[in-house]
């Protein structure tokens, strides 16, 4: 996932209806608003309309949570490790 070095740092690749997806915003949202950080969500479905990659390759792991653009976590995000995550200078 290519970033330009304006782009939030944290991307959350997500699926309507999904409860994992759901607790993932949660946790990211809260995370990024305490650290000052922006996050973008991305529909996978609406997404791989252009990118079908994106499907093949995280079908089975929504959410996917990216950091400056490398895949971070999936399925469920530990408020820590994204912490840990962000204090670090953007790549």
């Amino acid at each position: 996932m290519d970033r330009t070095p304006d782009a939030p740092r944290v991307r959350l690749l997500t699926r309507p209806g999904c409860h994992l997806c759901d607790e993932a915003r949660t946790v990211v949202e809260q995370v990024c608003a305490e650290l000052g950080e922006a996050y973008e969500e991305v529909d996978l479905d609406a997404a791989a309309a252009d990118d079908p990659e994106l499907r093949r390759r995280y079908t089975d792991e929504v959410p996917v949570t990216f950091v400056d653009g490398a895949q971070h976590d999936y399925w469920r995000v530990d408020p820590a490790r994204l912490r840990t995550a962000l204090a670090r200078p953007r790549r």
